[in-house]
């Protein structure tokens, strides 16, 4: 910077009348600070004003199912936004049904008239029976023997239950 320069700016009366202008300029800004706003106006139309935007009479014709275009895609492929997020589990499938079930036998005693078979009493759940030694009472399962004290029962693959006197026997058979 040339000398002459750095003296003017270091001078006294060049900072008083900087100070003084810039008071000056901050008074006429806050002076007119309320100010008017420029005249506006509309301006008159030269030409017709345009037509509408949309017809409207086209849109019925634009959007009738006649002039979609067909797919060319297959509509059983798999789409880029389905998901199986959501999709709930398939339901359990059922229980099978029971193959066995099972029946209450009370053996109450025996009967034997002259030379015929033995008679056997028993009560199957609620109904009293009366079935010669032999018989069968439930499925697969036979009356093989009668005593006063006992009833032996048994089935095909020769396993055997022992129903004593007036005493009430849940028993599994196959339900068939």
């Amino acid at each position: 910077m040339p000398p002459i320069l750095k003296k003017t700016l270091r001078s006294r009366w060049f900072i008083t009348s900087l100070h003084a202008g810039l008071w000056l300029l901050l008074y006429l800004a806050v002076a007119n600070l309320g100010g008017k706003a420029p005249d506006s106006w509309d301006a008159d139309a030269v030409t017709a004003p345009p037509q509408s935007l949309v017809p409207v009479a086209g849109l019925q014709r634009l959007y009738s199912s006649g002039t979609q275009p067909r797919s060319l895609i297959g509509t059983n492929t798999v789409d880029p936004f389905l998901t199986r997020y959501f999709v709930p589990p398939a339901p359990p499938a059922p229980p099978p049904p029971p193959t066995t079930r099972k029946i209450e036998v009370t053996y109450q005693g025996f009967y034997q008239t002259g030379d015929g078979p033995k008679q056997t009493i028993f009560r199957l759940g609620e109904a009293l029976l009366v079935a010669p030694v032999g018989a069968r009472i439930a499925t697969n399962l036979f009356i093989a023997e009668v005593t006063m004290q006992a009833m032996t029962l048994t089935n095909l693959a020769a396993q055997t239950n022992i129903l004593p006197l007036n005493a009430k026997k849940e028993l599994v058979v196959p339900t068939q």
